[in-house]
């Protein structure tokens, strides 16, 4: 069924369309020329961050370190996380260590080279309880 909509709920300058031929009020974009430099740059630095993050997914494999890296933070003591993730052999970027009682979650983020900036970040959510 059709119902006729009035033309007091439109704006005055439309009232002279019906309402399915109204003009388009939003204006047209013009985006900026597709630049792939960053992209492919970015792309690039983040195999170095799957790589680093396979080396600590291969030692949470190992029993003993995940009992040591679990009892830490069991306690809440960060420090002791930290030297435990900075003591992973060939780990060479930084790394943010975040737990809560039920996970895991790692940060492997890249500075982007020559302008300071993050380029990309590597996260990795491990779950340790229910």
């Amino acid at each position: 069924m059709y119902y006729h909509c009035p033309l007091y709920f439109f704006p005055t300058y439309l009232q002279n369309y019906p309402p399915y031929y109204a003009p388009q009020l939003s204006p047209v974009r013009q985006y900026p020329p597709v630049d792939t430099k960053i992209l492919s740059q970015s792309a690039k630095t983040f195999k170095t961050l799957l790589k680093q993050g396979e080396l600590l997914i291969d030692k949470f494999a190992d029993r003993e370190f995940s009992h040591q890296m679990m009892d830490a933070a069991q306690k809440g003591e960060q420090t002791e996380v930290d030297r435990l993730i900075q003591s992973v052999e060939g780990v060479t970027v930084p790394v943010k260590v975040r737990y809560t009682p039920s996970g895991v979650q790692i940060d492997i983020t890249a500075p982007q080279e020559g302008e300071g900036k993050d380029c990309c970040t590597l996260t990795i959510t491990l779950k340790w309880g229910s």
